[in-house]
C-alpha cells in the first residue's frame, strides 16, 4: 500500500506563504482530528468554502507551517497546513486596513 506522505517535502527552507491577517478560504472540510478541545473526534471544525483570517504561523515536525485561521463567524481558531487553505483574492490584509 503506497500512501501518499508529505516526507520529501521542507517548507521551512522557504518563508511562509501568507502573512498574518490575511483572509484565507478554506480547501476543504476540516474535522477534528482530537487535538481540538471540546469536539468529538470526527467532528466538523470548517467547512470547504469557509473564509478565515492568519492569526499566528508555526511549524509541524520541523517540516511544515502550520498557520493558525480564525473562523470568526464560527468561533474558532483551527490549524491547518498551508495545502488546506487559499487566499482570497481581492481582499487587503488586515494589517493594510
Amino acid at each position: 500500500m503506497n500512501m501518499n506522505r508529505d516526507r520529501e517535502v521542507v517548507e521551512l527552507d522557504g518563508p511562509p506563504c501568507f502573512e498574518y491577517g490575511q483572509k484565507v478560504r478554506s480547501r476543504r472540510t476540516v474535522r477534528n482530528d482530537g487535538t481540538f478541545c471540546g469536539k468529538d473526534i470526527g467532528e466538523i471544525l470548517v467547512r470547504k468554502g469557509e473564509t478565515g483570517y492568519i492569526v499566528s504561523i508555526g511549524t509541524f515536525l520541523q517540516q511544515f507551517y502550520i498557520y493558525g485561521v480564525d473562523f470568526f463567524e464560527r468561533g474558532y481558531r483551527v490549524g491547518m497546513k498551508g495545502r488546506e487553505i487559499e487566499p482570497v483574492s481581492g481582499v487587503p490584509n488586515a494589517s493594510e486596513t
